[in-house]
């Protein structure tokens, strides 16, 4: 089977759209589909079916997918393996500001493990943002969040949202709730603010930043209390549990999955077996972490 074609197979299962695998491909949406009937009629399987307005994976579909992931793995190891280490690019990494400081470091620490040699770029910026960055080949490697059905990129954990002060309880018993809150395009800006209008909960967005800095001093001073992932909390600031969320009439916020996307046209040095490799040693971590805390 042609590479390129399970490159584009595989951008469409991440991304779950044939115009977002035609941009991280540098293809047009046509070639793509050409390059998916190639891979039907050479499989002589039906790799997609039509549900509502989308397309989603037949069984054989899926059963690809395993393959696809292994021949591309063992491709670009293979080209890996015969590279300079030392003349390549520096690798291109993107995470979103609230996960700089939990998950980013750990990643950089078992990146300098597996590649010695590897120089890195780091950009900070929201999950939207980065997808598109990895999409217009700006970007080699993401750290994203994703909903836990989705098939996007290499889990590294999962994760859920929390309420969040900065030691001001008597915030939750004001009439009109303070928020600070990521920006609009955050998972937990929509949810908080969609479940507090469904209970009826007064509330006033008092400050939307995309900046994680920001909004943990802002509740360490006490000015308003936040909604973000458990993975992004750090010292100072106070996890409401479930009952305590319920008793203040703070609504439930969903799950997430935090997950390593990798460019469809991977750095020499950082393909998707690395990657892989690279999750499941972050998984490893994060469990002794959690065992031993």
């Amino acid at each position: 089977m042609d590479i390129e074609a399970l490159r584009a197979y595989i951008a469409f299962v991440d991304t779950g759209s044939f115009t977002r695998a035609a941009k991280q491909t540098f293809r047009t949406q046509s070639a793509i589909s050409m390059q998916m009937k190639k891979l039907e009629d050479e499989s002589g399987q039906s790799l997609f079916r039509k549900n509502g307005r989308y397309l989603e994976l037949t069984d054989s579909g899926r059963v690809l997918v395993s393959y696809a992931r292994r021949i591309i793995a063992t491709h670009d190891e293979a080209l890996g393996m015969l590279v300079d280490s030392g003349q390549q690019p520096a690798l291109r990494i993107g995470c979103p500001d609230d996960y700089a400081e939990s998950v980013l470091p750990e990643i950089v620490a078992l990146l300098t493990e597996l590649v010695p040699t590897l120089s890195i770029r780091i950009v900070c910026d929201c999950s939207t943002q980065l997808r598109l960055m990895l999409d217009n080949g700006d970007l080699d490697l993401a750290i994203l969040t994703r909903s836990p059905e989705k098939e996007e990129g290499y889990l590294l954990k999962h994760d859920t949202g929390v309420w969040v002060h900065g030691g001001f309880e008597a915030l939750l018993k004001r009439p009109v709730l303070p928020l600070i809150l990521y920006e609009a395009d955050c998972k937990y800006h929509s949810a908080s603010i969609d479940g507090l209008e469904k209970r009826g909960r007064a509330f006033q967005l008092f400050c939307a930043t995309p900046s994680a800095t920001v909004i943990k001093n802002l509740l360490r001073k006490g000015l308003g209390v936040s909604a973000m992932a458990r993975s992004s909390l750090s010292v100072g600031l106070v996890e409401l549990t479930s009952d305590q969320s319920d008793a203040n009439n703070l609504p439930p916020l969903p799950a997430v999955d935090i997950v390593l996307s990798v460019a469809p046209k991977s750095h020499p040095l950082m393909g998707v077996s690395q990657a892989a490799e690279l999750c499941e040693r972050f998984r490893q971590r994060d469990k002794t972490k959690h065992q031993n805390s």
